[in-house]
């Protein structure tokens, strides 16, 4: 019998690749390689008839995912096979949606069984990877129960669901639905606990998210602030740059602003400002400029830091838009010093 492996590769048109790099941009959560192959000879002879018939495989395993009709390691055995033909092949996520999976997958989502909603969630994230199925998936009612499981699955499914979410927030009208069912706060729980993956797509996720106000709002009011501010004073982290995208795009709402305080982010930003790269520094000048630039008491502080010879640097350094960040930052920062003296010399 030819290997599950070999016999994938030759599937006309749904080729599984074993390669262990993901199409994923943003969100490398799949990992079917630790999938044991199938033990079933007459699986193993189905897959074998469906090499010649692709579409029979397509229909045979839609129609084991729905619970009603297959017991639960049908379903398990479908689900999974539907997530490694959809991991990185875009002609498989249309094939596969079309063939009405779509529906049964977003059911999937809900079970109890942690490894079904696993297959779920990961095959809906593969899934939303095409554009022409992001408004299918959000209409079969896919976003309220990848906030469930962002809530209460495993890490993986936690991680895969936040994922599946970014990718539906590319829709404009998706992103206010995404909010509006509660998923910005377990977003801000992902990025201030999860793992190194975990983190880094909360973070991608709350940056799309948050283009919309009131969702920006939301993330403030949750307490995006902290786990932002602790990731960026850790330069290890390899977070610095994607917290601070997401602190600058959140710096806009007036709530945002003391919360950058509160959370200790104006020493930290000056520390970017000494210590990080030049797309830190840029990003950190951004910040403080609009931190500082309806309050005196903010002006005093991010002075007091020792801001200004950094500010000044950078701008002896930077190009255009960010030239002109730095000296609008620079003559900020240096008017509550001539008011301090103007103030003393009339004193006198």
């Amino acid at each position: 019998m030819e290997s599950r492996t070999g016999l994938n590769r030759k599937l006309s048109g749904l080729c599984v690749t074993e390669d262990s790099s993901s199409a994923f941009s943003d969100c490398n959560s799949d990992r079917s390689s630790e999938f044991p192959p199938s033990t079933s000879e007459s699986h193993r002879l189905f897959l074998s008839y469906a090499a010649e018939n692709p579409d029979d495989l397509i229909r045979y395993l839609v129609s084991h995912l729905d619970s009603s009709s297959c017991s639960i390691d049908e379903q398990k055995q479908a689900a999974m096979e539907i997530r490694l033909l959809t991991k990185d092949k875009p002609e498989n996520r249309i094939k596969i949606a079309r063939a009405g999976a779509i529906k049964p997958l977003v059911s999937l989502i809900s079970s109890s069984d942690p490894q079904l909603q696993e297959h779920g969630v990961t095959a809906v994230l593969n899934l939303s990877l095409c554009d022409e199925n992001k408004e299918l998936i959000a209409s079969c009612g896919a976003i309220k129960p990848l906030v469930r499981a962002l809530k209460s699955g495993t890490p993986t499914v936690k991680e895969n669901a936040a994922c599946a979410l970014l990718r539906l927030s590319q829709i404009e009208d998706n992103k206010i639905a995404i909010g509006r069912s509660g998923a910005i706060p377990l977003l801000v729980n992902l990025l201030e606990t999860g793992g190194f993956r975990g983190k880094k797509d909360a973070a991608t996720a709350l940056y799309s998210l948050c283009s919309a106000k009131e969702n920006k709002t939301r993330a403030v009011e949750s307490g995006v602030m902290k786990p932002l501010v602790e990731l960026m004073a850790d330069f290890d982290s390899n977070m610095v740059d994607k917290s601070g995208f997401v602190m600058n795009l959140l710096m806009s709402v007036a709530e945002a602003k003391p919360a950058v305080v509160e959370e200790g982010g104006v020493p930290v930003l000056v520390e970017i400002l000494e210590a990080g790269t030049q797309r830190q520094k840029e990003m950190s000048v951004s910040i403080l400029l609009q931190l500082c630039e309806e309050s005196v008491v903010y002006r005093t502080m991010v002075a007091r830091e020792g801001a200004i010879p950094p500010v000044v640097a950078l701008s002896q350094s930077s190009k255009s838009r960010a030239k002109q960040k730095a000296e609008a930052l620079i003559e900020l920062l240096r008017q509550p010093r001539q008011q301090q003296q103007q103030l003393d010399s009339n004193r006198s």
